[in-house]
């Protein structure tokens, strides 16, 4: 048992109170404390860190596109005949046998050696059929039309709507949590209700008992007491079920042993005064995540729009060879080193480029329309939204009274009955009304606080619905 406890402690934030109990380990936790302690280990939000990670990794790897490029590259090549360079002698003693006839018309001899040297065939070897050479390239790419800076820009982007996407899965596990934590302090809210009842129409059981042993009532109304009791201790027990299903998913978003049991310390609450709706809409149109990455994509589309129509424009850029190592070149033919600047220009590719500028137009003109459509929407859902906060609001305004008449009218009952001026019927209809309306003021507030954070999340604010939990007293868990 001493094990469990450490080990369950360590996963709970500083201060959370801890009471040891016979099935295991009691956790009293405030939200603040489960949502520190949900943000630990939440599989959601690492998933969510990972992909800024990629999006860094995809920013630097378009920033490379500032730096020169160096290349090793090796060849071994065999030729099918040697590389030289051939040349007819006759070429230079033609000229020359003219030469002798000029000065000598009758001259036989030596127009026969020069004719005997001019039949043959001068070669020159420039290189063997087998070559070697290793070397390093490198290219700088000086001016690229601007590719360069709109590829940064989208990458700076990227990295934005990725942490935009890590802020809208933390939003949606906030949700999940206030769900399953309001969910599990309502479900033992309704399990002390059940419990109170249960123990109420007991004593009114235990009191038929004695009137009908005295004669002031029959048996009927004795069965009657009992049949209630008995229905009364079935809702109990399932009310206790429902208890032990919320905290074990409970447990699971929290990533908390099975044999911890968790004590929700934040209150059931319900504000008794809203901000505006216009205030909502207008965090909603600057905070909203959907809203934020649709202006990222629309932001990315206008750089890669930019980036289409540079490709109207050459590309410059700084090149060098240095020769490491070759065989079979001389380097009077293929020097070893070389320098120079050169550009490529693109003069026509078959309208492609056209159609990639088309492209990406259509795209912004899709992204600034789902933009609008998205804003639209989500005024609706806040709306919709708002109006759950009111009527629950409302409705806990108008329970507060019934809730009041319910209990004075059961005490007036329950003494009525003992004086035997009252049946047990009006008994129980007293204590199961008051029952009812007991449970139905905490779903409305559950339902109110669910909806609240539903509300923040849809404005990109959840992080500010701990301002609006109401810690009250202990003898009340709503906000009059």
């Amino acid at each position: 048992m001493l094990v469990t406890v450490i080990a369950c402690t360590a996963l709970t934030a500083s201060g959370t109170a801890v009471a040891q109990s016979s099935s295991g380990s009691t956790f009293s936790l405030s939200f603040g404390d489960a949502l520190r302690q949900m943000q630990q280990g939440n599989r959601s939000l690492q998933i969510a860190d990972k992909g800024i990670e990629t999006a860094r990794a995809e920013r630097d790897k378009l920033n490379a596109l500032w730096y020169p490029s160096l290349q090793g590259a090796g060849t071994f090549v065999h030729l099918s005949e040697k590389i030289e360079v051939k040349q007819p002698l006759s070429t230079f003693t033609d000229p020359a046998k003219d030469f002798v006839h000029n000065i000598l018309p009758d001259d036989k001899f030596i127009s026969g050696i020069l004719d005997q040297i001019g039949s043959h065939t001068l070669a020159f070897p420039l290189a063997p059929r087998n070559l070697t050479s290793v070397g390093l390239t490198a290219e700088w790419v000086v001016f690229s039309g601007g590719k360069r800076i709109r590829a940064s820009k989208i990458g700076n982007s990227l990295i934005d709507l990725a942490r935009e996407n890590r802020e809208q899965t933390d939003a949606t596990q906030r949700t999940l949590l206030a769900e399953s934590y309001f969910g599990l302090r309502l479900a033992r809210e309704v399990a002390r209700v059940r419990q109170d009842t249960y123990n109420s129409l007991k004593r009114h059981y235990e009191n038929a008992l004695k009137l009908e042993a005295a004669g002031m009532i029959d048996k009927a109304g004795r069965l009657f007491a009992q049949v209630n009791m008995d229905e009364a201790q079935r809702a109990l027990e399932a009310a206790r079920k429902e208890v032990t299903v919320v905290q074990s998913a409970l447990r699971t978003l929290l990533n908390l042993k099975d044999t911890c049991s968790i004590l929700p310390t934040s209150p059931l609450f319900i504000n008794t005064s809203l901000p505006v709706k216009e205030e909502f809409v207008q965090t909603m149109q600057m905070e909203n995540y959907i809203v934020n990455q649709l202006q990222l994509q629309s932001q990315i589309a206008r750089q890669q729009l930019h980036i289409d129509q540079s490709g109207y424009l050459p590309d410059i850029a700084l090149f060098g060879k240095q020769t490491l190592y070759a065989h079979g070149i001389q380097s009077n033919l293929v020097p070893r080193t070389m320098v120079g600047v050169g550009f490529t220009w693109n003069l026509f590719d078959g309208l492609a480029r056209e159609k990639r500028i088309r492209q990406s137009k259509i795209v912004r003109q899709t992204l600034a329309l789902g933009q609008e459509k998205a804003k639209e929407d989500l005024s609706v859902g806040i709306d919709k939204l708002y109006t759950q906060l009111q009527k629950a609001q409302d409705n806990v305004r108008a329970l507060n009274t019934t809730i009041e008449l319910s209990e004075e009218l059961v005490r007036i009952r329950k003494k009525s009955f003992a004086e035997g001026m009252a049946t047990s019927t009006e008994v129980v209809d007293a204590e199961t009304m008051l029952a009812t309306v007991r449970v139905a003021r905490l779903a409305a507030c559950y339902e109110y606080d669910v909806a609240l954070m539903n509300l923040l999340a849809l404005c990109g604010t959840p992080e500010h619905f701990e301002q609006y939990i109401v810690e009250d007293s202990p003898s009340s868990i709503i906000n009059h």
